[in-house]
């Protein structure tokens, strides 16, 4: 079984509705996606896939989140940690199958969440 990894990063603005006063204000951060592919890689190519085409997906889902107001995203809900990190799997797994996890880092924080579908 072999694993490759790319990341991306995206600055993006949200506020919460409940908790800590700080968070119900809108702020913004830094955010750093790991996407991690898994599975067997091809004998004629020698790739699990080609990264040219898994910088091309995660271009486009990086489009979506850079610089927007992540509250304003339909399909993320409620823009948590962890909503964002499922939302970057369930996209990146449309383009890309081979999808196994999403690490999401929020470094000026200290945080991270990992979604595996």
């Amino acid at each position: 079984m072999i694993e490759i990894s790319q990341e991306f990063g995206f600055d993006a603005a949200h506020y919460l509705g409940n908790g800590a006063p700080e968070n119900r204000r809108l702020h913004g951060h830094s955010f750093y996606a790991e996407v991690t592919l898994r599975g067997e890689a091809d004998p004629a190519t020698g790739f699990l896939r080609d990264f040219g085409e898994v910088d091309r997906a995660l271009k486009a889902i990086r489009e979506e989140l850079d610089h927007r107001l992540l509250n304003e995203i339909e399909a993320l809900g409620i823009p948590t940690l962890e909503n964002l990190a499922r939302y970057i799997y369930e996209r990146a797994k449309q383009a890309l199958p081979e999808v196994a996890r999403v690490k999401l880092r929020r470094p000026s924080y200290g945080q991270t969440c990992t979604y595996e579908g």
